[in-house]
């Protein structure tokens, strides 16, 4: 789950991390209003869910009122890669001398927390770590030991902070880790963490990712879900309690677990299909739970063909025969749909699917064949 800028700074701020005054607003007036509380230069940033907001125009300077309203004017309403921008934080400009990106990621491979620090601040991590590699550095914590003295002193020597800014920095860096720890962060970064002309530091920008599978724990996060920046058909699969990813292909894929999704995605891009969703029913499907599976995968215009995989341990293929039934007939589906369903009362399933004009096959990989030939008709 992702939040806005403005939101994660809140966060920070419980820490104690120094960052600019600064206020949300939603409509021109909030933001004037804003502004006159602040000392001119103040800073219009808007607030989605995607980086490049200053190329694409959504992070302007103001020096007076009047630019501050004409700016509000210019970004509310603006389309950011396919957000809309709905809000914006009016902030405190700040004297830039040099900009720090600090951050925590999952990484997969090592399955630690790494340290990442690049002095070259401002812009998207990835680029400078592409471009010019030897200017990011990254450390891997030890999750049981965390994050330790030598590893702040080595970040802080190799970013260059001045002596004035260290403590800051010590305690900034501490805090953004200690946000990973109790907020379950999968990424939380500052980009920038900028050096001002007199030494000092201070966060300017802020951004958190959590893990999904841990929102249980913090209803605090939970509440901070925005609806309006994710895919809505994602926001419906959330809802009915069914784990959804929309991408760009023609194939439906609808399969209980999420390892078997992911190897049918892969079958099906085998075979020269490209999967138009990652889905996953569960292993205590329902008949209601496929059905409303079925609705949410055809409701995306881009799908001409449902993939059905299902190996059944603790779903049973028969609730599944019988969801696909249910859904055949409520939402009149017309799309060809191929199916391999594999274990717990598979044959009862298939007696009960016997006479439609559905398509099954023994095999994944004969499944996903058919469903690459259909899909390309």
């Amino acid at each position: 789950m992702k939040i806005h800028e403005y939101q994660a700074k809140s966060i920070l701020r419980e820490m104690g991390v120094p960052l600019p005054p600064g206020e949300m607003a939603t409509t021109v007036e909030e933001a004037v209003a804003a502004a006159k509380g602040m000392t001119m230069p103040v800073v219009v940033k808007a607030q989605v869910h995607v980086g490049g907001r200053g190329k694409a125009g959504g992070v302007k300077l103001a020096k007076s009122l009047d630019e501050v309203k004409s700016h509000a004017q210019a970004i509310l309403g603006m389309d950011i890669k396919g957000c809309t921008v709905n809000q914006v934080l009016v902030e405190q400009g700040v004297d830039i001398k040099g900009e720090i990106y600090i951050g925590f990621v999952i990484d997969r491979a090592s399955k630690k927390p790494v340290l990442i620090a690049s002095a070259a601040g401002g812009v998207e991590i990835e680029i400078v770590a592409a471009e010019t590699p030897e200017k990011v550095l990254q450390i891997e914590i030890d999750p049981h030991l965390g994050l330790l003295d030598h590893q702040v002193r080595r970040a802080m020597f190799f970013l260059g902070i001045p002596k004035e800014g260290r403590r800051a920095f010590t305690h900034t860096l501490h805090a953004l880790w200690i946000a990973v720890l109790s907020k379950d962060c999968s990424l939380a970064e500052i980009n920038p963490l900028v050096v001002t002309g007199s030494g000092d530091i201070i966060a300017c920008d802020a951004k958190m990712n959590f893990d999904d599978n841990a929102l249980h724990r913090h209803p605090e996060v939970e509440a901070m879900r925005d609806d309006r920046e994710e895919e809505p058909l994602e926001v419906e699969a959330r809802e009915a309690r069914v784990n959804y990813v929309k991408l760009e292909g023609k194939i439906g894929c609808i399969v209980n677990g999420a390892g078997l999704a992911m190897g049918t995605m892969d079958v099906v891009k085998h075979f020269g299909g490209e999967p138009a969703n990652f889905l996953d029913i569960g292993g205590g499907a329902k008949a209601d739970q496929v059905t409303e599976a079925l609705r949410i995968v055809t409701s995306d215009p881009s799908v001409n063909t449902i993939l059905f995989n299902i190996f059944g341990g603790i779903v049973r293929c028969d609730r599944v025969a019988e969801g696909i039934l249910q859904a055949k007939d409520r939402l009149q589906l017309d799309l060809p749909i191929v199916i391999r369903l594999v274990g717990t009362n598979q044959d009862k399933a298939r007696e009960m699917l016997k006479g439609t004009d559905l398509q099954m096959y023994e095999t994944m990989s004969e499944a996903a064949q058919r469903a690459v030939e259909l899909s390309k008709r």
